[in-house]
């Protein structure tokens, strides 16, 4: 069986070009995972008549609202509406239970006296290593973006392929290492001339393009000016909805 990505939202944090926010879907023989599962995650999964309860992990590569906000939504639907009854496992970064957790009842005061009736695992991933979650190999790697969110690219092995997300983050080696050889390399460039601290532009992927060596790249989280030029770029570009099959 084919591992397929589905890139549910493939926006920035602000919505342009009225693209949702970040949520990478990836189908494994046995497995159904998100990369990031931003704050219109759970509109989007709608959208695509998605069921969030088919997904079994959410993997996270920062705490940014637009890469983990629409987990207290998925949450609480999932205890209140969907009547989840099945394990749901969230990777992510450094106290990542208590940030979930301050963020679900920022958003829904009240709701911290609600207990899920599912198994609820969190795991903070290791970063520089492979750590094993429900049979994925995922390897973090240190990413340049804000440093409070904890940033980091992430490598995830399933099944016989290997699919990396940069996150959001300004070219490092780190990021040569984390692609190199990958199935599928998604890439996160914000801007197009200019460079822009903590993030990836056009003109620096350019430059850097031969050393990531992955067998394909698709740019996401596109800016407005990224938006503009997007059908004059060789490269391919996300957009949501659009599903790619390893």
């Amino acid at each position: 069986m084919a591992v397929s990505v589905t890139f549910v939202g493939a926006g920035d944090a602000f919505g342009s070009g009225g693209r949702f926010n970040t949520c990478i879907l990836v189908d494994g023989r046995n497995i159904r995972f998100a990369i990031d599962f931003g704050a219109t995650s759970l509109t989007a999964l709608n959208k695509l008549g998605i069921a969030h309860n088919s997904i079994d992990a959410i993997l996270l590569t920062h705490m940014h609202g637009d890469h983990f906000g629409g987990i207290p939504f998925m949450l609480l639907d999932a205890m209140l509406g969907a009547r989840r009854d099945r394990p749901l496992t969230i990777a992510g970064p450094k106290n990542l239970a208590a940030r979930i957790a301050a963020a679900t009842e920022a958003l829904f005061p009240g709701s911290n006296i609600m207990t899920p009736k599912f198994p609820l695992d969190y795991v903070e991933l290791a970063v520089g290593q492979a750590n094993n979650i429900l049979g994925l190999a995922i390897t973090p790697y240190a990413a340049r973006h804000t440093p409070q969110t904890d940033p980091t690219a992430l490598r995830v092995m399933v099944d016989d392929k290997t699919v990396t997300y940069s996150g959001d983050g300004e070219w490092t080696e780190e990021l040569n290492q984390a692609s190199r050889g990958a199935d599928l390399f998604i890439a996160e460039c914000y801007f197009h001339g200019k460079a822009v601290k903590g993030h990836l532009d056009y003109s620096t992927f350019r430059q850097h393009k031969q050393d990531f060596a992955a067998k394909r790249t698709i740019l996401t989280h596109l800016g407005p000016e990224m938006l503009d030029k997007a059908d004059d770029l060789p490269e391919e570009c996300a957009e949501d909805g659009l599903v790619v099959v390893l």
